[in-house]
């Protein structure tokens, strides 16, 4: 892919997430309401995507909750702020191990493992216009933790998706998750106009120096729409990275909490530091309407 900066960009703003944020900043949303209403205002502050976990409202912890995603479904297609929403699909692939001596079984405190179906049961019920598909097995920061898709799972998940009208976002943390992805289109079981997150800075993924970046960008096919983030201080940094680069951008408090140093952001805030890089830049903000007609995507009631 050659190296030519976007003019029209928009911004994707991860809400919340499912990492362990949720005590470290007031500002991280857990309740269905309280993540419903940070991205619509990320949305009133020019993101054009917001991309949404669930936590249990009372604890902040990470959940697959049907309910939990229907009600926040249902606060943000109810307001008057249009965005495209896109669901989490990477929850139910959690192993963690039992320690480098006895690694089976499996922990219980953690581990999540779940099958093709009931991981897209939210998807099915709420029919949002994106969701996200890990395309790929890795180390995952703790010790015994792995993030697992194997490719069996990522064939039955990506059908399903496809089948059900919603366009995959697909996540690559690395280069080879790229690879596998490129297979899942020729395979027939992804749209040729793929779109595809870049993820840099994750550990134990590729690492967000520039160099590992372009590698990334160059394996995206010119058919393909990419957006990237990293986490952190680099945030905004790759804010101006992946514009530059031909792409499109992520922030929000999935991925870093703080909008200076000392200082915790909120969603809004992110995105319209964002913003403010993205048309220093000479680029244009992308509206929801528009970034439909770029991904060829539908926007639907969830059923019953």
């Amino acid at each position: 892919m050659p190296l030519t900066m976007n003019r029209e960009v928009f911004i994707t703003c991860a809400v919340t997430g499912s990492g362990t944020t949720q005590d470290k900043s007031p500002h991280v949303p857990r309740s269905p309401k309280d993540i419903a209403e940070s991205a619509i205002a990320a949305a009133k502050a020019g993101a054009a995507v917001v991309h949404c976990h669930v936590r249990d409202p009372e604890t902040g912890a990470p959940s697959r909750d049907l309910k939990l995603f229907r009600e926040l479904t249902d606060r943000i297609r109810d307001s008057d702020t249009d965005v495209v929403l896109n669901l989490t699909a990477g929850m139910g692939g959690d192993m963690i191990f039992g320690g480098v001596e006895s690694p089976l079984p499996l922990s219980p405190k953690g581990t999540d493992m779940a099958g093709a179906t009931e991981r897209v049961a939210h998807v099915a019920e709420c029919l949002p216009e994106i969701c996200t598909l890990d395309c790929g097995t890795m180390n995952f920061a703790e010790a015994d933790y792995v993030m697992t898709n194997t490719p069996g799972m990522l064939q039955a998940m990506g059908r399903m998706m496809t089948e059900l009208g919603v366009k995959p976002e697909i996540e690559a943390f690395d280069t080879g998750h790229l690879w596998y992805a490129k297979q899942l289109v020729k395979d027939g079981i992804l749209e040729p106009d793929a779109l595809v997150q870049l993820c840099m800075g994750v550990p134990w993924g590729a690492p967000d120096d520039l160099n590992t970046f372009m590698a990334m960008v160059n394996n995206v096919p010119d058919t393909w729409t990419f957006s990237a983030f990293s986490l952190g201080r680099h945030q905004m940094p790759y804010v101006a990275a992946s514009v530059l680069a031909g792409g499109h951008v992520r922030v929000g408090l999935e991925d870093n909490l703080m909008l200076d140093r000392g200082v915790l952001a909120t969603n809004a805030q992110l995105v319209e530091k964002a913003k403010g890089i993205i048309e220093g830049l000479g680029a244009r903000l992308m509206t929801p309407a528009e970034v439909r007609q770029k991904l060829r995507l539908t926007k639907r009631a969830p059923r019953g």
